[in-house]
């Protein structure tokens, strides 16, 4: 495993130093955190740090990309940070080399990971330490493959990035109005919904796939008023390094 990255730990600031820990500072994540989420990005978990609380302790910020592999307590949480992420001690993540790529390291860490989690070792609870998770064996792909195989993966990475983000943001949105609408605080019992959406018809997803880095993408086709119009994602302003 050290062959195709680096092996990052993690650290976690002293809980007896609320001026460490905020709600919009660097985000810091825990194996919590991935056990109470679904989604395969992560920018943050439940409690940022402060920089005074990122450097009072060993932890070390990583990249964009880099992908979080809880360690211990369980063994085998697989993520990839959607931005600069920190980890505590409870992570023994990956930041890829740029020859490698964070698909590939993500994929064989997820084919991987009771293989891993079987070499854990411990009294209390099994852990991974980062002698064990740099030692790991794997069979490294040529360097053609490992570009080809970047070109059709990175497009749907983003894809499911995007796709995560939209649900993340609908869920807010259903959570701040269902209170809203379940009291009464919001009426929409005078709301003419049919004349609301007369304007707007949604067909089924079209056939049309567009071609990107030799990678197949679904688009939706919408129709607004006698105008067609074809949803793609920007890939030009996509987050290029997964």
């Amino acid at each position: 495993m050290a062959d195709i990255g680096e092996v990052v730990g993690g650290a976690t600031p002293s809980k007896k130093r609320p001026e460490y820990y905020c709600q919009d500072g660097i985000g810091w994540v825990t194996p919590r955190d991935l056990s109470n989420a679904n989604d395969k990005f992560l920018s943050r978990g439940a409690d940022d740090i402060t920089e005074e609380g990122y450097n009072s302790c060993s932890a070390k910020l990583m990249p964009k990309g880099s992908v979080l592999f809880s360690s211990r307590a369980p063994i085998g949480y697989v993520a990839i940070a959607a931005n600069e992420v920190a980890t505590n001690q409870g992570f023994k993540s990956v930041v890829p080399n740029k020859s490698i790529g964070t698909a590939f390291t993500y994929c064989f860490l997820v084919r991987n990971k009771q293989r891993i989690a079987d070499m854990g070792a411990g009294t209390t609870f099994p852990e991974v330490s980062s002698k064990i998770m740099k030692s790991v064996k794997l069979t490294i792909p040529r360097p053609g493959e490992c570009k080809a195989f970047s070109a059709f993966a990175n497009p749907l990475l983003y894809q499911q990035y995007l796709l995560e983000t939209e649900g993340n943001k609908l869920a807010a949105l259903r959570d701040t109005l269902l209170p809203k609408l379940m009291s009464g605080e919001i009426d929409v019992s005078k709301v003419d919904l049919k004349q609301l959406n007369s304007h707007l018809t949604i067909s089924t997803p079209s056939p049309i796939v567009a071609s990107i880095c030799d990678a197949p993408i679904a688009c939706s086709r919408r129709e607004i008023g006698s105008r067609l119009f074809l949803c793609l994602p920007d890939m030009e302003s996509g987050p290029h390094g997964w």
